[in-house]
């Protein structure tokens, strides 16, 4: 679902996944036609970092217990 989130309102996956900034010159960047296409490459590069930091966290939680 944030996938699709990311491809069509890049800006608002920011704020999904806790970046406001980034949200608001993400915004900034897709108000523009022409901005749209880098603004969704970087929502999408974000939520795949997102990602891996979740699994990354997930496993030192497992790990040090």
């Amino acid at each position: 679902m944030r996938l699709i989130i990311a491809l069509v309102f890049p800006w608002l996956l920011f704020f999904t996944i806790g970046r406001p900034i980034a949200g608001i010159i993400c915004l900034a960047l897709q108000i523009t036609i022409v901005g749209w296409l880098p603004a969704a490459i970087w929502a999408v590069y974000s939520l795949s970092q997102y990602k891996t930091d979740q699994k990354i966290d997930a496993f030192r939680r497992e790990r040090f217990r």
